[in-house]
């Protein structure tokens, strides 16, 4: 298990491993959300960084190497989101949750979807 804390670059990484599954580092490249124009070999060196802090590793499959994330979603997320919630909103989580709220408006499908994550979440408490 890693202590490091991942970059805004990292967390960009890993976000779409997360949602992609093993990725070679051109498909990283093209799927990162903030879609701003980097060099390959700059997506390479950050994924190649990301390994010697334990963060990916990679299987070799054909000519290219497939990357994986080595910690879940859950174990990296979680203490960042307890920090901004800690430093940004005093602790409160219902003070974060009406600021993602408020900053844009959620369509009927996802008001579904936030409705059923309350309710499982009161059931479970």
């Amino acid at each position: 298990m890693t202590h490091t804390k991942p970059s805004e670059l990292e967390m960009q990484v890993l976000s779409v491993l997360w949602q992609n599954g093993p990725c070679t580092a051109r498909k990283v490249l093209e799927l990162l959300p903030d879609k701003k124009k980097r060099a390959y070999t700059t997506v390479l060196s950050i994924m190649q960084m990301m390994e010697k802090k334990n963060l990916l590793t990679h299987q070799r499959k054909g000519n290219a190497n497939l990357y994986r994330p080595l910690q879940d979603r859950e174990t990296i997320v979680r203490p960042f989101i307890s920090r901004v919630v800690s430093q940004v909103f005093g602790g409160s989580r219902l003070s974060m949750v009406e600021s993602l709220l408020g900053t844009d408006k959620l369509n009927k499908e996802e008001l579904e979807q936030l409705r059923t994550l309350i309710d499982r979440y009161t059931q479970e408490n």
